[in-house]
């Protein structure tokens, strides 16, 4: 089982890194937020109470359910790991294994899609296109992007690679690691639910609250582990990394999320930049001023922390969970 979990990440990662995502149709985290949009109307009432607990039943039956397919997935796949094969048959009952948790852990990560969607931003604003990088924007951050000029364009942009290093890869990898198919699933649920009803408005206050809560739950230890694996990715790109560390340290706290901030400041400091989200915060002491190059570097270091935390967390930390005896138990 132990290099079935480890080949899987191997070929999740490089997967994701050279093709990216499926389309929707295809993709069971697309089919998490259909799932999601066609509950949330049902859950809605006029008692901020009641709203708060049918938002704590969605977000709890949909994972439920999604962990309940990912569980029998890996079971069915540890039980074919316990069979007696030899020779052929056991290379093929591998390779089949770790090409389906290969591909299905593929589907909880973003790596390629991330810097897709990041490049079409900024193909538009190297096209004097304001309008079109703020509606492609809008799709990826949570602001109103409307008013935004052409710096606080990059600069959200630059915001939502980083904390998207958290979300769409080094999570999922995480609880992984610790869980399997089941725990990269339940990450995604939970996060796909926050991105789409967990918002302080007038609108999702109630509804979200739950979704938002546990999602910063889950983060609080994946993103302070992220921050401190893209110092290092620094080195490897060759960014200032004893600043990085330092804004890090410093402004990481400063945003509301209690996560989100510490991935964001350590970019910051990597690229030598000031984030600013206006009214709400500024991470690093560095130009406003951002380029071409302020995107390739944060991309590279986006690639560089993906393959790092892999290697260095999640592939070591299954084998040491399953040398403990973890994964005979669960």
């Amino acid at each position: 089982m132990m290099m079935i979990l480890v080949l899987s990440i191997v070929f999740a990662v490089t997967l994701d890194l050279v093709l990216g995502d499926p389309k929707n149709r295809y993709h069971p985290t697309a089919w998490i937020g259909i799932l999601i949009g066609k509950l949330a109307p049902l859950a809605r009432s006029d008692s901020p109470r009641f709203e708060k607990l049918a938002g704590a039943i969605l977000v709890v039956s949909v994972t439920a359910l999604v962990v309940a397919l990912a569980y029998s997935v890996g079971h069915t796949l540890a039980y074919v790991d316990t069979l007696d094969l030899n020779g052929i048959f056991k290379v093929l009952v591998l390779t089949a294994s770790v090409s389906a948790v290969g591909l299905l852990l593929k589907t909880t990560i973003a790596i390629k899609g991330m810097q897709r969607h990041a490049s079409q931003i900024m193909d538009s604003l190297s096209k004097n296109d304001l309008d079109g990088a703020r509606e492609k924007l809008s799709m990826i951050v949570k602001r109103n992007t409307k008013n935004l000029d052409r710096q606080h364009i990059i600069s959200a942009t630059l915001e939502s690679i980083s904390e998207n290093i958290v979300d769409g890869i080094t999570g999922p990898l995480f609880y992984f690691a610790f869980f399997g198919l089941a725990g990269a699933f339940a990450y995604r649920a939970v996060n796909t639910a926050d991105s789409m009803i967990g918002y302080k408005t007038d609108l999702f206050r109630n509804l979200g609250w739950f979704g938002a809560n546990c999602d910063k739950v889950l983060n609080f230890v994946p993103s302070r582990l992220t921050s401190m694996i893209m110092v290092l990715a620094s080195v490897i790109v060759g960014c200032n990394w004893r600043h990085s560390a330092e804004v890090m340290k410093r402004d990481g706290p400063k945003t509301e999320s209690p996560n989100a901030g510490y991935p964001m400041a350590t970019m910051a400091g990597a690229l030598g930049v000031k984030f600013e989200k206006l009214d709400h915060y500024i991470l690093g002491d560095g130009s406003t001023e951002f380029t071409e190059k302020h995107f390739k570097t944060a991309i590279s270091v986006m690639k560089v922390t993906s393959v790092l935390f892999a290697g260095l967390f999640a592939i070591p930390v299954i084998m040491a969970l399953y040398y403990l005896g973890w994964w005979n138990l669960a």
